[in-house]
Order: C-alpha cells, then sequence, then structure tokens
C-alpha cells in the first residue's frame, strides 16, 4: 500500500494526521518558514510562492460549487500540484461526473488520487464509491489508484447507513467517521464538526506531500480557513463570521462572471482572490472595507494574468479585458460539426461579450452556451441563432434567441455536447433497414 505520511514541521504547534497517524484536534495552526521557494510547474500568483515536493502521481479535484468548496480547492492547491478540478454546483449532478472520472481512471496505467471535497454523499455517488474501490482491487498493487472523500454533511452519514455501508469513528483520526468500502486507498471521512475547508487542510497528507509555506500565505491561508468555516457552519458568534460574509459576497460576484468555469485560468483567479481577499481581513480590514476594494483587488489579479498579453487594453475593465483573452482560448468553446462553437456554463453577461469578440474575430458565425440548467442562449452575425433556438423549441431574434436542452440539463460541457450536436446537426438516415433497401442496386 502507498503511504503518504508529513513529517512535524518546524514551528508548527499542530500535526499533520496522515494516514499512519492519530492525533488530538487541535486550533489550526500553519507552520511558517523564513523563505519559501516558487512551487513547480505553477504559474505566478499568490500562491507560487509555496515549496511542494511533487508525488509522483496526478491529483484531480471534484469539489462543491460554493465558498466551501472553493476554499478546499484553494487548500489543495497550496499543497499539491492539482492538475484537474471540477466544480458541481447541485448534488445530483455528482453522480455523473463521478462515473465519467471512473471511466477515464479504468483506462489509466499508472495509479491517481481523487479528492473530493464538500460533495454530499447521495445514492448516486455511494454506487460509484462502491465500484471505484470493486475497480480498484482488480488494478495491479503498484497501480491502484487512491480516493480521498472529505465530506460534513449529516445527511452523508444517514446515506450511507441506508446504503448498508459500515461507518464508524476512525482509529487514526480523531472526531472523525470513516466508510469501510474494503479497499485501504479510499479515504470516506466525515466531519460534521467542521468544514470542506478546514478538512482539506487537515487530511492534507492523505492527497499532498510534505510542503512549507511561507510565512505570508501560511497567514492568509489560515485566515481564508477561519473565515470559510465560521461562515459554512454559520456561528454566527465567532469573529471570523463577518468576515466570511464578505468573502462569500465577493465569491458569488466573481466566480462566474469574470474568469469562467472550464477555462485554464479559472481555478487560479478565484484562489488568489479568495487568499488576497483573506490577506486584508488579516490586516484588519472591515466588510465594508474589503467590499470598497474588491474592485482593486479583482483588477491587479487581471493585470498578472494579462500581464504580456498581445492587444490588451488596460483602460478598459476588468471584464472587457478578460472578454478579449477568453475569446481567443481554444480551451472554452468546442467546434460543432457545422461550425458553431459551444461554450459551457458561462455567466450570461460574459457570454454576451466574449461571443461578440468571437465572432468580430471572425472564428464563427453561430455561438452557443449552454447551463447547466439546460437553457442554450444562441448568437450570431448571419441571422442563424434563431433557426438554432428554433431546433430546440425556442425563440429570439436573428442574431440572438434561446432554447431549452431536450434532457432538460447538462452536467458537463461534454454533456452539452453530446445533447447539441445531433439536434444542430443530425446525422443522415440511416436506409439500411427500409424494406426498399434491397432493391436499390437490384436490376431487372
Amino acid at each position: 500500500m502507498r503511504r503518504v505520511t508529513a513529517a512535524p514541521r518546524a514551528g508548527a504547534t499542530a500535526k499533520a494526521r496522515g494516514p499512519s497517524g492519530a492525533g488530538r484536534r487541535k486550533r489550526l495552526a500553519i507552520s511558517h518558514a523564513a523563505s519559501a521557494v516558487p512551487a513547480v510547474s505553477r504559474p505566478a500568483s499568490l500562491l507560487s510562492s509555496l515549496e511542494p515536493m511533487i508525488l509522483p502521481m496526478i491529483v484531480t479535484q471534484i469539489s462543491h460549487h460554493d465558498l466551501d468548496g472553493y476554499g478546499a480547492t484553494t487548500v489543495a492547491a497550496a499543497f499539491a500540484a492539482v492538475s484537474r478540478v471540477v466544480h458541481v454546483a447541485r448534488y445530483s449532478d455528482v453522480g455523473p461526473v463521478v462515473e465519467d472520472e471512473l471511466k477515464r481512471l479504468r483506462g489509466a496505467a499508472a495509479s491517481e488520487t481523487l479528492l473530493m471535497t464538500d460533495l454530499g454523499l447521495e445514492e448516486p455517488t455511494i454506487a460509484f464509491l462502491r465500484r471505484f474501490a470493486a475497480m480498484n482491487r482488480g488494478r495491479a498493487e503498484g497501480a491502484r489508484h487512491r480516493l480521498v472523500v472529505l465530506d460534513h454533511h449529516a445527511s452523508s452519514i444517514d446515506q450511507l447507513k441506508r446504503q448498508n455501508l459500515e461507518i464508524g469513528p476512525d482509529p487514526e483520526r480523531a472526531g472523525l467517521l470513516r466508510a469501510d468500502l474494503g479497499d485501504p486507498e479510499v479515504f470516506v471521512l466525515i466531519d460534521e464538526a467542521h468544514c470542506a475547508t478546514r478538512m482539506a487542510y487537515d487530511q492534507r497528507a492523505l492527497y499532498a506531500p510534505e510542503t512549507t509555506l511561507s510565512d505570508m500565505v501560511a497567514a492568509d491561508l489560515a485566515t481564508l480557513i477561519e473565515a470559510v468555516e465560521a461562515l459554512d457552519l454559520w456561528k454566527k458568534g465567532e469573529a471570523a463570521f463577518a468576515g466570511g460574509l464578505a468573502l462569500d459576497e465577493l465569491f458569488w460576484d466573481s466566480v462566474s462572471t469574470l474568469v469562467p468555469a472550464g477555462h485554464p485560468w479559472h481555478d487560479r483567479f478565484v484562489s488568489d482572490l479568495l487568499m488576497a481577499a483573506a490577506g486584508r481581513l488579516r490586516a484588519g480590514a472591515t466588510p465594508a472595507e474589503l467590499e470598497r476594494r474588491s474592485g482593486e483587488l479583482r483588477a491587479g489579479l487581471v493585470d498578472g494574468l494579462l500581464a504580456g498579453e498581445a492587444g490588451d487594453d488596460p483602460t478598459l475593465t476588468a471584464r472587457q479585458r478578460l472578454a478579449r483573452a477568453l475569446a481567443r482560448s481554444d480551451a472554452l468553446f468546442h467546434p460543432l460539426s457545422d461550425g458553431t462553437l459551444l461554450s459551457f456554463g458561462l455567466d450570461s453577461g460574459t457570454f454576451q461579450r466574449v461571443s461578440d469578440q468571437v465572432m468580430e474575430a471572425g472564428r464563427a458565425k453561430r455561438v452557443v452556451n449552454v447551463q447547466r440548467a439546460g437553457t442554450l442562449s444562441f448568437r450570431s452575425i448571419d441571422g442563424t441563432a434563431l433557426d438554432g433556438a428554433r431546433a430546440f423549441r425556442g425563440g429570439g431574434h436573428r442574431d440572438a434567441a434561446g432554447g431549452k436542452l431536450p434532457n432538460g440539463s447538462a452536467h458537463s460541457r461534454d454533456d452539452a455536447i453530446a445533447q447539441v450536436e445531433p439536434v444542430l446537426n443530425p446525422p443522415p438516415p440511416d436506409l439500411s433497414g427500409s424494406p426498399f433497401a434491397a432493391l436499390k442496386n437490384w436490376k431487372g
């Protein structure tokens, strides 16, 4: 079995509890280092003063689309080189998302780590846990994957029991419950007393190597964790609660309106914004002061993202500047067979700006954005947006129209493509089953 343990750190006042160590629950304390080396292969950002040892495995994280979910991804990014993050807005979408991951992991030759944070464990997700464990037991010992599930919902305990999974106190982690899947590489941990952001820190040894943080990053991260936990557990009597509310407002104002999910900059932007805001709170800023400075924080991050970017115009707003860069992104759009470019989950204002830039640059004559709730927004410069919308029981203007997916919703861009492509571009009819097919080449 592969073990990942965290050694005690110089100056630490709390011991990291790895899979082979126990420890009593203590107040959060993050060790500091006098200096730090920039992280390997991580873009320059507020998190770039880390010094990680890269584990010989790929780490993928699936997390909830709320402040606690992004707090957990921010913590994970501070300790591990997470290769890909998937955010899930609705618990009902977790099942399809993890099934996609299971298919991918079945075909992966080398061992990987899948980290799931702040996702309520409903019946489809628990079915996935069983299938993952069964798949993993069939792999060669040196190629087995690791699954780390960090949850804090009381309903998850009920669901696990309802699905006849044995759950009890974890003998190695005081205060936590662990579900038994019969696989030592599967860690399903539940802690009702703490939020997922805090759990991602406390259980970091399960998915990350020993890492030294700079003084500033460590202090800002501690402030972030305390504020998110106070808000997520609704601890209104704690001093950090007001800061948590301010972070939550900043998060929802920024998470989808500037750099959308699915773009390579998305998680870096949101994590850097949360860390910068936490730094202001740590320095004594009030919620009102943080709100007034939020535009400045966002603008500063956009300056960093677009440094050296061709065509950037710093006289424009942050959103207008990013729209120009996003319009050139190959990662944000998928070309359909008729040349229509499809994006997924973009904020409506962002889509309006980006789609205009895309078409103005000549990349496409029609663009469609699909929302998770199943609504479609078409934009065009040749009058075909309305034609596209009509195919999805919709309507509108010739160059701006909307419709609805046949399945009612989409859980990912691939799911959206699978629903949109055959409707916009239906395959030719299969005549092989026709009773007249046999006469096609018959000569009398």
